[in-house]
C-alpha cells in the first residue's frame, strides 16, 4: 500500500469512530491501517499486516475468504497460521512470514462422497429433530487446537448448516497440517465452541455452549481411525433443546450455562471450564475418575477464557472487560474440597481491560497478557507482575479471537463483528518487548509427536503407555527392517573408524 493510500484510508475510515451505531452505545466499527503503533515502554505493537473483507476496504489487504473470522491458531513450529471464517464454512491457512494464502479448507459434505470421513457414531449424540441427510451440510469453524505436537488441528462446527437452531449433534473436522486437509470427521454435541488437547495428548476435549456438556475423545492411539468418543460429562443438568425448525433462536444467549473457556491442569489431572451464562463459575471434571465435581464461584460473572500459566489460573470477564487471576493451588484446594454443587473461593487479582473482553493468550515468558476486547475494539495488554495495563492498541471492530507466535513476536487478532457492523477483519501485530522474551516450548499434546518419531512414553509401562508405543503409524510397524537397518549402519560406521585410525598411523 502506497502511503498517499494510508493517509487517505486513515482519514477516511477512522474518523468514523467518533460516531455511534444505532444500537445503544456501542461505538460505530473502527478500521486501524497498517502502521498503526502503540507507545507502551515495556511492550509495544504495530499492525504490520491485515486480512480484510468490508465494504470500501483497501484492495492491497482484501481477501474474500475471511467472512466473519471466529479465531486464529499459529501452527506451534512457526511457519503458518489458520484462520477459521465462521460464515465462510471454511478455514484458511496463511504463510506465517509472508501472509500470503495458502489454502482455503471448505467445510461443504456429503453423505456418500465424505463418508470414509467418519468415525464410527457414539450413543452419546443421538439425532432428535432431523432424520434425513444428516452428513450433508456446511460446517460454521468456531474455535481449534492442535494436537500430537501440531500434527493434527481440531476444528468443530457452531452448527451444520441446516440445524437451524443448533439443537441437533453438531461435528469436529481433525486436519492432517502436513498436507491441510481433512483426515476424520467425528460428531459432536449441539453448539461445541471450544477445545482443548491435554498435554500428554492423550484426550481432547470439546465443550459444547449448546446444552451444558463436554464431550471427551480418546486420541491415544496415533491411528485416527482409531479415536474413539470416551465419555460424556455433564455440568449439573442437560439443557432441554425443543425450538423451532423454521424460526430462528438466540441460541448465543439461551444455552444454560453457556459453556465456553477450556484448560486442563499442568498435570492434566483436572479439565476446568468457563461458564459464561447462568450464575457463571468454573465447572471442575476430574480427569482421573472422569466425573464432574462442581462450579468454583468467587470470580466475576461471565467468565469467557482461561489459561494456566506459571502457577496462576488467568481468565477474562467479557461484559465489564476484566482479567482476573488466583494461584492455581489455591483454587484446586476449593476444587477438591467441594461436598455440593458450587463452592467459592476469594483473593482474585483484578486488571480493567476494555469491555467485552474475550479470548486472553500470554506471552511466552508469562508476564504479559494478551486481551482481545470486543467492544471497546482494542487489543490489551496487561503487565502480570504488577496486574496493570502496560499498553493497548485498536483493532477492527469487534475482536473476539487471537493468538500469540511461540516467540511472542506476533500477535494475530480475527474480528467477528456485530449484526452488520464491524469484522470481516484479521490483524498481524508485531510485537517489541523491553526484556527479550523466550520461545515457548510446544505442549500441543507434544508427548504423543515424540511417539511418532519412534521415542518411547515415560514412566512404568502401563495397558495403556503400551497401547500407545505400538500402535502403527501411516507406514507400518516393520522391527525387523529397523533392526537390519540399523545393524548395517553400524557395520558401516565400524568400517569407517578402522579405516580412519588406518589413515592417521600412516600419517604418523
Amino acid at each position: 500500500m502506497t502511503l498517499f493510500k494510508k493517509i487517505l484510508f486513515s482519514l477516511v475510515l477512522v474518523p468514523a469512530s467518533l460516531m455511534t451505531m444505532a444500537q445503544g452505545n456501542v461505538p460505530t466499527a473502527i478500521h486501524p491501517p497498517v502502521g498503526t503503533a502503540s507507545k507502551g515502554e515495556s511492550v509495544s505493537m504495530t499492525i504490520v499486516n491485515k486480512h480484510i473483507n468490508y465494504n470500501g476496504c483497501p484492495a492491497d489487504y482484501r481477501d474474500p475468504y475471511v467472512n466473519s473470522p471466529k479465531s486464529a491458531n499459529i501452527h506451534p513450529d512457526g511457519t503458518k497460521y489458520y484462520v477459521n471464517s465462521l460464515e465462510g464454512c471454511a478455514t484458511v491457512v496463511y504463510d506465517m512470514k509472508t501472509h500470503e494464502r495458502l489454502k482455503v479448507i471448505n467445510y461443504k459434505f456429503e453423505d456418500k462422497k465424505d463418508s470414509a470421513l467418519w468415525s464410527k457414531p457414539s450413543e452419546f449424540y443421538p439425532f432428535t429433530h432431523y432424520t434425513e441427510r444428516l452428513n450433508t451440510f456446511m460446517g460454521k469453524p468456531v474455535e481449534s487446537t492442535f494436537s500430537h505436537g501440531g500434527r493434527y488441528l481440531w476444528i468443530p462446527f457452531y452448527r451444520r448448516t441446516y440445524d437451524l437452531n443448533a439443537q441437533d449433534p453438531s461435528a469436529v473436522a481433525v486436519i492432517d497440517t502436513r498436507t491441510d486437509e481433512i483426515v476424520r470427521l467425528m460428531e459432536t454435541g449441539p453448539l461445541p465452541k471450544m477445545v482443548a488437547c491435554s498435554h500428554d495428548g492423550r484426550h481432547v476435549a470439546i465443550t459444547h455452549w449448546g446444552n451444558n456438556t463436554v464431550g471427551l475423545v480418546n486420541v491415544a492411539s496415533l491411528n485416527p481411525e482409531e479415536w474413539f468418543h470416551e465419555k460424556l460429562l455433564v455440568v449439573d443438568y442437560v439443557l432441554p433443546l425443543n425450538y423451532s425448525l423454521t424460526e430462528p433462536v438466540d441460541r448465543d444467549n439461551k444455552s444454560g450455562y453457556c459453556l465456553r473457556g477450556t484448560v486442563f491442569t499442568p498435570d492434566d489431572k483436572y479439565l476446568l471450564v468457563g461458564c459464561m451464562g447462568g450464575n457463571g463459575g468454573i465447572a471442575v471434571i476430574d480427569m482421573t475418575t472422569e466425573k464432574y465435581l462442581g462450579r468454583v464461584l468467587g470470580m466475576m460473572a461471565n467468565v469467557r477464557h482461561l489459561v494456566i500459566r506459571d502457577g496462576y489460573l488467568y481468565l477474562s470477564v467479557n461484559k465489564a472487560g476484566y482479567v482476573q487471576r488466583l494461584p492455581l493451588d489455591k483454587f484446586m484446594k476449593v476444587a477438591q474440597s467441594m461436598t455440593g454443587k458450587t463452592a467459592t473461593v476469594g483473593g482474585w487479582q483484578n486488571c480493567k481491560v476494555g469491555e467485552g473482553a474475550r479470548t486472553i493468550e500470554l506471552s511466552p515468558s508469562g508476564h504479559f497478557v494478551f486481551a482481545a476486547c470486543n467492544l471497546a475494539s482494542r487489543l490489551y495488554v496487561v503487565d502480570t507482575r504488577t496486574m496493570t495495563v502496560a499498553d493497548t492498541i485498536s483493532v477492527d471492530s469487534y475482536p473476539v479471537g487471537l493468538d500469540i507466535s511461540n516467540d511472542g513476536r506476533f500477535v494475530i487478532v480475527t474480528s467477528q463483528g456485530r449484526g452488520k457492523q464491524g469484522g470481516n477483519a484479521v490483524n498481524i501485530y508485531e510485537v517489541k518487548y523491553a526484556e527479550p522474551e523466550p520461545v515457548l516450548e510446544n505442549t500441543d499434546g507434544a508427548a504423543v509427536l515424540e511417539l511418532l518419531e519412534g521415542g518411547q512414553p515415560e514412566g512404568p509401562a502401563s495397558a495403556e503407555n503400551e497401547n500407545i508405543a505400538t500402535a502403527p503409524t501411516r507406514d507400518g510397524d516393520f522391527p525387523f527392517i529397523y533392526w537390519l537397518g540399523g545393524g548395517l549402519a553400524a557395520l558401516v560406521v565400524l568400517s569407517l573408524i578402522l579405516f580412519r585410525r588406518k589413515q592417521v598411523g600412516h600419517k604418523a
